[in-house]
């Protein structure tokens, strides 16, 4: 009787160990899944490449992951639209891209074909005229460059394009030259085919020496070239630059603008140290123009608005030097040689 008894009790006992363990091992069970689990939230997103642990994420401010190196900063990802033409070999943009990434380390890039629709948009929204141009999404706003550099911004809606004139990023190409407008000063054939538009500074030096290449240019291609002054004095270096043009105007309001400008060339150092505007006005007299209108016009200023106007239309194609020469759509900024000229109209007249 008492053996079935301690049987029994050692039966209970073997079966109560055996509840024991089949919980523990249940629990051990619970414990891993849920280790498992949290693990393969982790893994899963690096597998599928839709993100990495918040947690560790949290918790470092650079990690390795599939042979990378991650760094955290503080500013937002931002998309730059670059729109370019891939077959202009000027038109490179790997250098400023480094460059940009170097100020703002979060950029991602889009290329977008400038004959493309999205292309077209951009272009005709922002006014473009060079390329490569580099078109920003609104994050742009929220980083710390733009908060020192927005006046490098044009923005139009929720997109920025980066003043490149301003930066000095080179001209690839051009998308668009400039047009011979009502007022300027015209010499040749003005329905050729080819165009010689020149921007200029009366005061500027390399000007000088550059007005001998255009004089013997438009002796020689007058019948088949069309030749466009336009003005761009460089007031900040060259303090009687605006006036010098302004009398130019003048000039041209009398149809002796051509004349008038070899005067002042030839005497560049005589009236560009003076502080008045005496010597343009005894200049029109020696060229035996109206003096008394001459001298209105000049006071009154005139033909400051039309300064003016050429003057942000060279901005607009990043025309900051003069001379700046577009002979079509190819363009020489410095003293071009009449050699160079000649070749470049040759050019352009053979095509």
């Amino acid at each position: 009787m008492e053996e079935d008894i301690f049987k029994e009790i050692e039966v209970e006992e073997q079966v109560e160990q055996r509840k024991k363990k089949q919980n523990l091992i249940s629990a051990i069970i619970l414990l891993s899944g849920m280790l498992v689990g949290s693990l393969f939230i982790d893994i899963s997103q690096l597998v599928k490449k839709s993100g990495f642990s918040a947690k560790k994420l949290g918790q470092s401010d650079i990690f390795e992951a599939s042979g990378k190196t991650w760094v955290a900063y503080s500013d937002p990802a931002v998309i730059v639209s670059v729109i370019n033409d891939e077959a202009c070999e000027k038109c490179n943009v790997d250098e400023v891209l480094v460059w940009l990434r170097r100020i703002v380390p979060t950029i991602a890039t889009e290329k977008i074909d400038y004959k493309s629709d999205q292309g077209r948009d951009l272009i005709d929204r922002f006014g473009i005229k060079t390329l490569p141009a580099f078109v920003f999404d609104s994050a742009i706003t929220k980083t710390d460059f733009y908060a020192q550099a927005d006046i490098l911004f044009d923005q139009k809606e929720n997109q920025l394009a980066l003043r490149t004139q301003d930066i000095g990023i080179p001209v690839g190409k051009y998308i668009e030259t400039p047009k011979i407008n009502d007022g300027d000063a015209l010499a040749g054939a003005k329905d050729s085919k080819v165009k010689v538009v020149v921007y200029s500074d009366f005061q500027c030096p390399y000007c000088k020496i550059f007005h001998k290449a255009l004089e013997d240019a438009i002796k020689n291609y007058g019948d088949r070239v069309a030749f466009d002054y336009k003005f761009l004095p460089l007031d900040k270096i060259h303090s009687q630059a605006n006036n010098a043009a302004l009398a130019a105007g003048c000039a041209l309001e009398q149809e002796k603008f051509w004349e008038y400008a070899n005067s002042l060339y030839a005497n560049q150092t005589v009236w560009g140290a003076t502080k008045d505007t005496n010597k343009f006005k005894e200049y029109a007299r020696t060229l035996k123009l109206d003096s008394a209108k001459f001298n209105e016009c000049l006071d009154s200023k005139k033909y400051q608005e039309k300064i003016d106007s050429d003057k942000k239309e060279a901005d607009g194609f990043a025309i900051s030097g003069t001379p700046g020469v577009f002979v079509n759509g190819e363009f020489e900024e410095g003293a071009v040689s009449y050699e160079q000229l000649k070749t470049s109209i040759e050019a352009e007249l053979n095509k």
